[in-house]
């Protein structure tokens, strides 16, 4: 429970007094159950913790002037246990500073839940079908797929943590004149020959004509019927050890993005569900044959009214004829919403889904597309627009590969790519600067972010070392021998928490559930990653202007060298930012596990950092 919902309690309690006592007239009691309000944060932190406007709501109804209204409320906090004071603002508004327990209850809350703060009860919610990426099986895992990849796995986790049942689903266009068109450059490079004009030519086609010679050499003398299949099965497993051709899974999975289905385009038509969507909406009235061609006709009432061919005047199937299918397949399997990730220059496609569904009499309403915007490569500002490796693209492989080398790590990468492509809101562009990304400094902001996390978990290793006394919470995930207390933190440890910025960063924390349901709502992981950073720079000014005061979380050397400092500390005040210290470690983790980018307990402090973690 957030402090916004402790305070609207309190002043629900309040306000039902209010209507009992006869102040809001005879039907006092129904015209406040009827009756909306909110409870929020002022626009200005010295207005107060939370402002309500609770006297505006009920001011119609009840037939007196919002102020009177707002003394009246203001009257009826005095005492409580959770409003410390209530004070008019403006019309009617009514500004209301909390006791500090309340902080603290908060808390505590948000360390007992521990992982699970913020999280709703797994598969309570809608069956979800997420599809995303489906990128042509024809070259590796470019970096404007990669946005796709992340943006829609980030969207799968939101989704899940507030009870969705998501199934990941990756479309493989395995028919169709690209694969054909794919495999015959295959074949052309494996005989010495230019591809065609309208074929592939890039570095990987190269590499996947030399395996297939040296491994299934009578693969390309087959038929293009043959030999398509098995060039796309192994762009999507790849070239064991190969740079250039890692295989559209393993580039994936590297990214951290894992599907639950791979599908495939050729099984609709090889199983016949084609041609039974096909009939269906012949009897229905929405074909039409014209020129040759067969054209999909919009029923009155659809959202586009546009005809669409679904087969080509020379028998061919058009794409949007395995799109009708699959849609139509994915709602007979139960799915309660179907969300599909595409590029902006894909919206056309939403509006033709929508349709074919719509005339076949299913839930069209069901179907929801994302849509996401263009991503720039640049290296210090310079745009990079093809690859050493694959020639003609700029492969997340490639970027990811280049970053780990320069942290030293694997994984770096795909932390680096997560966190850009999500720092920005799917309508905007993106501008990845892969020279900024492996910065090992703050003004890389994935260091940052991440730096913050280790900082927090140094605190809490440092209590350990110095066998400082602390509560435990089953959520304490770092190791340590230090003496530790089973149990939770007393009300008289709390008491200790007073400082304004641990107050204000409780607060932040109790939002975060809030947080979460909403950016699932909006499908925007980026709001994720906007709380996270706002973490890390509440906790670094926090920390900053603790060592101005000369103030700190732990015992200094300065005084940990003084004989008898033991009996001057005080423990009480340590054992409860340890433990605010360690609500915000979890909540921090939770947010960057939410949008996929890891956080590290241990990294090196940037050289210009010179803070100590004894603050």
């Amino acid at each position: 429970m957030s402090l916004a919902d402790r305070a609207k309690d309190a002043l629900t309690s309040a306000l039902e007094a209010l209507a009992r006592a006869g102040e809001f007239g005879e039907n006092g009691m129904e015209l406040l159950n009827a009756t909306s309000w909110t409870v929020e944060r002022p626009k200005r932190a010295d207005h107060g913790d939370l402002a309500t406007n609770a006297a505006l709501a009920l001011s119609k109804g009840v037939g007196k002037p919002p102020r009177v209204l707002a003394e009246l409320l203001v009257r009826a906090l005095a005492g409580n246990d959770v409003v410390a004071s209530a004070e008019l603002a403006g019309p009617g508004f009514v500004n209301l500073r909390l006791h500090a327990r309340a902080f603290h209850a908060q808390l505590d809350e948000t360390l007992r839940a521990g992982k699970a703060w913020g999280r709703a009860p797994a598969a309570t919610g809608e069956r979800v079908n997420l599809e995303f990426v489906s990128a042509n099986p024809t070259g590796p895992i470019t970096v404007a797929s990669g946005r796709n990849a992340v943006f829609g796995d980030a969207v799968g986790r939101l989704l899940e943590a507030t009870g969705a049942r998501v199934t990941r689903e990756y479309y493989i266009n395995d028919r169709g004149n690209q694969v054909r068109a794919f495999a015959e450059s295959v074949r052309a490079v494996s005989e010495g020959r230019e591809p065609s004009e309208d074929g592939y030519k890039g570095a990987y086609v190269g590499e996947l004509a030399e395996w297939l010679a040296r491994t299934q050499p009578a693969l390309l003398g087959e038929g293009v019927e043959h030999l398509a299949p098995a060039c796309v099965a192994w762009m999507l497993r790849g070239i064991p050890s190969s740079a250039t051709l890692p295989g559209i899974r393993p580039s994936l999975a590297a990214l951290r993005v894992n599907f639950d289905v791979w599908f495939s385009e050729e099984s609709l038509y090889r199983g016949g569900a084609v041609d039974a969507v096909m009939e269906e909406l012949q009897a229905r009235g929405c074909l039409e044959r014209k020129e040759g061609a067969l054209f999909f006709k919009a029923p009155q009432g659809a959202v586009e009214d546009k005809d669409r061919v679904v087969q080509k005047s020379d028998g061919t199937w058009a794409y949007f004829a395995s799109d009708v299918a699959y849609a139509a397949d994915k709602i007979s399997r139960g799915y309660d919403r179907l969300v599909i990730v595409l590029g902006a220059d894909h919206h056309g496609y939403v509006a033709r889904v929508r349709n074919s569904l719509f005339a076949l009499g299913l839930p069209d309403e069901r179907f929801e597309a994302l849509l996401y915007q263009l991503v720039f490569v640049t290296k210090a500002g310079v745009a990079v627009k093809s690859s050493k490796r694959a020639g003609n693209i700029v492969t997340v492989d490639e970027v990811m590969d280049e970053i780990d080398e320069a942290a030293g790590w694997k994984g770096a990468g795909a932390d680096a790519l997560r966190f850009f492509f999500l720092s920005r809101t799917a309508s905007s562009n993106v501008e990845f600067d892969i020279e900024l990304a492996k910065k090992r400094s703050i003004d890389n902001p994935v260091f940052y972010v991440q730096y913050g996390h280790a900082r927090l978990c140094s605190i809490l290793r440092r209590a350990r070392l110095l066998d400082i006394e602390f509560y435990d919470w089953p959520s304490v995930g770092l190791g340590g021998t230090s003496a530790r207390r089973s149990g939770h933190l007393p009300a008289g440890d709390w008491a200790k928490l007073t400082h304004a910025d641990e107050l204000a960063m409780a607060q932040k924390l109790g939002d975060f559930p809030e947080i979460v349901a909403e950016a699932a709502r909006q499908r925007e992981p980026h709001r994720i990653v906007f709380y996270v950073q706002d973490l890390a720079r509440d906790f670094q000014s926090y920390f900053t202007r603790l060592k101005g005061e000369d103030d700190f979380i732990l015992p200094p050397e300065s005084v940990r060298s003084k004989p008898g400092w033991e009996e001057d500390w005080d423990f009480a005040k340590t054992r409860a930012r340890l433990a605010w210290v360690e609500a915000i470690r979890i909540v921090y983790a939770g947010a960057l596990e939410l949008v996929g980018i890891s956080a590290p307990e241990r990294m090196d402090r940037p050289a210009a950092e010179q803070d100590s973690d004894e603050a």
